[in-house]
């Protein structure tokens, strides 16, 4: 018999079987990071990010999960629906709580729903569905949304009449270079002494940058790392960030073979670091922090050095976060990344669909501006490429 259920922590099912389950080494969906959101306490109740992760079961063996939480803010989430909130708090009705199948902090698009070999997707995500839309409406839940899923299960979704939104972002694609001279090779003239110069003056400034990996990340290194990115946030925002010291200390040991960091030194000191995750193909720029500002090193340590190791590694994609529009003139592109959603009320499901559908044209609008941008010497008008 199958059976649909909510976890109120990861640690409810084995490490072994979650992992197995989902066959892939995107970073972000291993147990041992959902776990470490959890111990540290960056993911409960306190913190609006309860769990509520879902498994299906047939016969006492695992055959789909998905981590979900209930929330009840849309911070962390980069989907943006706070104009939503704000339309139910009008007419006196709560928008929160919600669910949400997301990985908490992490704009970056990768697996969402696992599913076991030999069962059907379709099937799983139609029964997924049905129990996620009652659970809502048995328990006066607004609705539940998936982000950052892969364009086709945005299709399979759709199929269940989840509305769908897109988003842009901007990737890194490497095209089997050699080096970080070869990448530069497809810039215009003009870009690519730009991006030297870039380069040059973070040199010439003293700094130089070190690339670290696993075991080759000392205490000291994270300790200070922590201290940059908490000194960053409080800089920026006036609070402190998502992620805390305890976190950090837990991936540090939990996961390192897929931690990427690069520090930033100057006359014998650490001044900067970023943060990376991979997995076989990919890259995910996820954090960065530092105690001295020096012209372009922001875009050195997080994007120049992040290609270099890319193409090192022959890495398919290097994503370095959410926005950014600076990202485009230093090679990199402007990509959909897509979200669903289901709202219980039948009259707000009616609006926020009219604004979606007004909001698309808009997103692929501003992606094809954005192509136009792009520093490569081979850019047609229409803002593509063609082959040398």
């Amino acid at each position: 018999m199958r059976e649909i259920r909510l976890l109120d922590s990861i640690h409810a099912i084995d490490a072994h079987h979650w992992n197995a389950l989902w066959d892939s080494d995107y970073p972000f969906i291993q147990h041992q990071f959902i776990a470490a959101l959890e111990d540290s306490g960056c993911t409960s109740t306190n913190s609006g990010w309860t769990p509520s992760h879902l498994i299906v079961e047939e016969g006492g063996h695992l055959i789909a999960a998905m981590p979900i939480y209930l929330k009840n803010h849309s911070y962390g989430e980069y989907v943006f629906d706070w104009s939503w909130a704000d339309a139910y708090r009008t007419h006196g009705l709560n928008y929160y709580p919600k669910l949400v199948n997301a990985i908490p902090f992490t704009p970056a698009t990768g697996p969402r729903l696992a599913t076991a070999a030999g069962y059907s997707r379709d099937l799983l995500i139609a029964e997924i569905h049905a129990f996620l839309s009652d659970y809502c409406q048995q328990h006066d839940i607004s609705s539940w949304h998936t982000l950052f899923h892969s364009e086709t299960d945005n299709q399979r979704w759709k199929q269940q009449k989840l509305l769908s939104r897109i988003g842009c972002q901007f990737h890194w694609k490497n095209q089997n270079f050699a080096n970080f001279d070869q990448f530069l090779t497809t810039f215009n003239s003009r870009k690519r002494k730009a991006v030297r110069k870039e380069r040059k003056q973070v040199t010439e400034a003293g700094v130089s940058l070190i690339r670290l990996c696993g075991s080759d990340i000392s205490v000291d290194d994270w300790e200070l790392f922590y201290r940059f990115y908490h000194t960053t946030y409080l800089k920026r925002s006036g609070n402190s960030g998502y992620l805390n010291r305890e976190f950090f200390q837990t991936i540090a040991t939990t996961m390192p073979a897929q931690i990427l960091m690069v520090k930033a030194e100057k006359q014998g000191r650490t001044i900067a670091a970023a943060l990376c995750f991979f997995d076989h193909s990919h890259l995910f720029g996820r954090y960065w922090g530092c105690i001295e500002e020096v012209p372009g090193l922001h875009f050195e340590a997080c994007y120049y050095q992040g290609i270099e190791f890319a193409i090192e590694r022959k890495l398919q994609l290097f994503d370095p976060g959410a926005q950014g529009e600076h990202k485009i003139q230093r090679g990199f592109e402007p990509v959909l990344t897509y979200s669903s959603h289901w709202i219980a009320d039948s009259r707000f499901e009616a609006a926020i669909g009219d604004f979606l559908r007004r909001e698309t044209p808009g997103v692929l609008a501003y992606q094809q501006d954005c192509r136009s941008y792009l520093p490569f010497k081979n850019l047609t008008a229409d803002g593509s490429t063609t082959a040398e």
